[in-house]
């Protein structure tokens, strides 16, 4: 069984692992913390704001169809399944 040896490191850090006591923990490293767009540069503060609003726009969106389909349950239920 023959493994892929074709990776290739991208820099990307997905778990930061300087921390304290660790023998290579180093004290002033320099952290990167940037938000990434699909192709790969990194979005501006103004960029970041505008993702930020439209993603809690769009959770809002979808919590109030749930809050419309109890609502219209609840009308449903009081005026024909009740009487």
């Amino acid at each position: 069984m023959k493994k892929d040896r074709s990776f290739e490191d991208d820099g990307r850090v997905i778990a930061d692992m300087n921390f304290e006591g660790a023998p290579w923990y180093e004290k002033k490293k320099k952290r990167q913390q940037d938000v990434f767009v699909g192709d790969g540069t990194s979005a501006d503060p103004k960029e970041t704001f505008r993702m930020m609003k439209y993603a809690t726009l769009a959770g809002l969106s979808i919590a109030l169809v749930f809050i419309l389909a109890c609502f219209l349950f609840i009308m449903f239920s009081l005026t024909i399944w009740f009487r």
